[in-house]
């Protein structure tokens, strides 16, 4: 995975390899993509942005 980023200042990229296992990619539109930020660290941590799931928290007692 590689991302270009762009500012005022000028250009980033960042690159991910997984040791194992496949990104879920969105579909490209244009040749290009909008994510979220939500959807970007999903991306990156290897979580299904199309149907994230909730964990349960337990809560704290004591």
């Amino acid at each position: 995975l590689k991302i270009i980023w762009w500012d005022s200042q000028g250009a980033c990229l960042f690159s991910k390899r997984l040791e194992r296992g496949r990104f879920v990619w969105p579909a490209a539109k244009e040749g290009k993509i909008n994510l979220t930020p939500a959807q970007l660290a999903m991306l990156l941590e290897g979580i299904d942005w199309r149907m994230p799931q909730r964990t349960w928290r337990p809560t704290q007692t004591g």
